[in-house]
């Protein structure tokens, strides 16, 4: 539960700025449920207001969302090694940071994962359908206020690491300077938004695992 009400306050914030640009409820609903992932989201509407192609909104998810892939092959170790393939792709479905986090068990069992997902991602798909039915309601000020809420969540998730480790403050740092750059600069204020994440994800993210790569 304690997920499930962090998520509907995050992917509310979410809602609202998917009816910004234009998305149904609907739309937005089910954009939710075949993502599950705030981050993604939230760069992906940066790129469909922007009229990016699919093939950049692609490539944008994939580099964004490579954890994950990391996460399921760590859980896949702690599965039966007899668990058919289904199985499999429903925990897979529902792999979140938080669901991860609370699945360091061994054996894990399948149904512990679907119960984790039957509570969490609703949470995450009610909250942007609220989100989404409220910012077509409610005033440009309100929603708009509200709409910081998912700035206060990646602040929250940065600053603890950034204080313990020199490096990830490093590539904090350096992601914010190179995407002011990307920003003002003339010839690369010209990259549109999403391929402007995959070249700063690759640059800071890539540049620290190669000069400093975690020994274990």
């Amino acid at each position: 539960m304690p997920i499930c009400f962090g998520y509907f306050a995050v992917s509310f914030a979410f809602g609202i700025q998917a009816a910004g640009i234009g998305l149904s409820v609907f739309e937005a609903s089910v954009l939710s449920a075949l993502n599950v992932t705030s981050a993604g989201q939230f760069a992906a509407l940066a790129i469909i207001a922007s009229g990016a192609s699919l093939i950049e909104l692609a490539f944008t998810q994939l580099i964004i969302n490579l954890r994950y892939f990391l996460m399921s092959c760590a859980l896949s170790q702690k599965l039966s090694p007899s668990l058919p393939l289904g199985h499999r792709l429903g925990i897979a479905y529902g792999m979140t940071d938080e669901i991860f986090a609370v699945s360091q068990r061994e054996p894990l069992s399948p149904f512990y994962s679907y119960g984790l997902i039957a509570v969490a991602i609703p949470g995450w798909v009610l909250g942007t359908a609220l989100g989404a039915a409220a910012g077509n309601i409610l005033p440009a000020v309100l929603t708009n206020a509200l709409g910081i809420a998912i700035y206060g969540m990646f602040i929250a998730i940065i600053l603890p690491p950034a204080k313990e480790n020199r490096v990830v403050a490093g590539v904090v740092v350096l992601s914010m300077v190179l995407s002011a750059l990307f920003t003002y600069l003339p010839v690369l204020c010209n990259i549109s938004s999403g391929f402007r994440i995959i070249v700063i994800t690759l640059i800071t993210a890539g540049g620290a695992a190669l000069l400093f790569p975690i020994p274990d």
